[in-house]
């Protein structure tokens, strides 16, 4: 997403400018372009030569030096975005009032990019009204602001004004600025993980499923533009960016609930989760006792959701998934057909470190065109692109 893209980072004085080396590090590492500018207090908290390192790319300090002249809006032009982090307090105020007394300064009011900036600073100032008052007034600029954490801070306290740790920040731009328009105005419903059907308050049955395949593909479609719904079951990882929009459920009959509810404006429904096919006939209200030698648990059938919706179709590009251990494309082939779907991914616990609980895996696309398309095993992420391509060649 980031590469070829050209980043201009500002550094302002504040203890938090050590945590730029890292996010400069992240950003060449997915290919961006990256200058720096620094003010003349920033050189106390971390090194231009460590950071000019990291850039490929001269830091930035003064507007003149050795007879150069640092172009300061040549600079502003040439980005794609400006980031300014940390931001301290003394440079909002000279943000939110047009004081131009330093480079970055310079290139801040010539720049005719997007800004984002990464508050950093202790609580009180962090509160206090003209800060408030400061933070309103770049962002009525159009500005953007990466909010800021609540930890630990310089002066020993705890509280807000933390600046956001650098992965948040790298989300944040490729989020906030990067994102594809391919899926614009679509969009996708994906369910995702296991279920959890309880036995008593203690126990239930569930599944090996991870989450990773779905959650995989919410952020690939979302990055991809669409509005992503993901129906999420008891997982231990939740999606990285903040405009997914993530229902979390525990049984099937809620993950049923939760689907229905969105599959009438959905454009593209997505079913990888691992829905438990039976539950417990009868939930007991209390602990089961360990009691015989033998005990048997009657089973209901759930609701088959993706023939259920199957049903419902009308205009929904509905994506199957298929996880067999023998003749597994035949049965794939067989679910495609009984529930009405478009296409069905299949994958099979025999292929090594593929599956449930590993990062890779390995699928075939079948089509109901009759078209299969094969896949070597790849990482998750590479695989909910793979999928991602598919469903765009399909819809746009």
């Amino acid at each position: 997403m980031l590469a070829g893209k050209k980043i201009l980072i500002g550094i302002t004085g504040s203890i938090a400018a050590y945590k730029i080396i890292l996010l400069t590090r992240l950003l060449v590492k997915a290919n961006a372009e990256v200058k720096i500018v620094m003010t003349a207090s920033a050189q106390q908290f971390v090194s231009p030569l460590v950071l000019s390192t990291l850039s490929k790319s001269e830091v930035l300090i003064d507007l003149s030096n050795n007879n150069n002249w640092a172009n300061h809006v040549a600079l502003g032009r040439w980005a794609d975005i400006m980031l300014i982090t940390p931001l301290s307090c003394n440079t909002l105020a000279k943000m939110a009032n047009g004081i131009c007394d330093n480079l970055l300064m310079a290139v801040y009011l010539s720049a005719t990019c997007h800004v984002a900036v990464a508050p950093a600073m202790d609580e009180d100032m962090w509160h206090h009204p003209s800060t408030k008052r400061n933070i309103e007034t770049i962002k009525s600029f159009g500005n953007k602001i990466i909010n800021v954490e609540k930890g630990e801070l310089a002066s020993g306290l705890f509280g807000d004004g933390r600046m956001a740790e650098p992965e948040a920040i790298f989300t944040y731009v490729i989020e906030n600025f990067f994102r594809a328009k391919t899926l614009n105005n679509k969009t996708v419903v994906i369910t995702a993980g296991p279920t959890r059907e309880a036995i008593d308050p203690v126990r239930y049955i569930t599944n090996h499923s991870t989450g990773k395949m779905g959650i995989a593909l919410a952020e690939s479609l979302y990055m991809h533009g669409a509005d992503v719904h993901l129906i999420c079951g008891p997982v231990n990882i939740q999606p990285k960016y903040k405009g997914i929009n993530v229902t979390n459920i525990e049984s099937a009959k809620q993950m049923f609930e939760a689907t229905e509810k969105h599959f009438a404006n959905a454009d593209i429904l997505i079913m990888s989760a691992a829905v438990a096919d039976y539950a417990a006939t009868v939930i007991a209200d209390k602990k089961i006792k360990k009691k015989e030698d033998e005990w048997a648990l009657a089973l209901t059938k759930t609701t088959d959701i993706l023939a259920a919706l199957g049903k419902q179709k009308t205009k929904q590009f509905i994506v199957g998934f298929a996880l067999e251990t023998n003749n597994v494309k035949e049965n794939a082939m067989q679910k495609l057909k009984n529930k009405n779907a478009d296409c069905i991914v299949l994958n099979s616990l025999t292929d090594e470190n593929a599956g449930f609980g590993y990062d890779t895996n390995k699928i075939t696309i079948l089509g109901k065109d009759g078209e299969e398309r094969n896949f070597e095993l790849k990482s998750k992420n590479q695989v909910a692109e793979d999928i991602a391509q598919y469903i765009i060649e399909k819809n746009v």
